[in-house]
């Protein structure tokens, strides 16, 4: 089976790896380069952690890695700097046309569901 992976491209890391943390205690550091490809693989494609692709390293790695720097907000800083050099636009849209909303979520009604007979009515 092929599959099509993403990897950084040598001007992509080049702008990203000055903004990365450095001297973190712990295990001796993984290859950051493969881990945020394997991350941002797992963004584009939405896919769940069972079906993380191998190439990447252990998907527990990869989780922890993006879980932990989430949380110290290396991720909006590594944004900061980009938008700064002008490698992403300050903008962004997120398409949303995937995701579920209630059955009356386009509705003005405020209180209990209409019937069957009587649907929303937006005029």
């Amino acid at each position: 089976m092929s599959r099509s992976l993403f990897w950084l491209s040598d001007q992509a890391w080049a702008a990203i790896e000055p903004h990365l943390p450095r001297n973190q205690l712990g295990a001796r550091p993984v290859d950051d380069r493969r881990v945020i490809s394997g991350i941002i693989q797992m963004l584009k494609c939405g896919g769940r952690r069972a079906d993380y692709p191998p190439e990447y390293g252990p998907s527990a790695m990869v989780y922890n890695r993006w879980n932990r720097w989430s949380r110290r907000d290396v991720w909006t800083g590594i944004l900061e700097a980009l938008t700064e050099e002008g490698w992403v636009a300050e903008t962004s849209q997120i398409n949303s046309s995937y995701i579920k909303a209630q059955r009356s979520a386009g509705c003005a009604n405020v209180g209990p569901a209409p019937s069957a007979s009587g649907l929303c009515r937006m005029f």
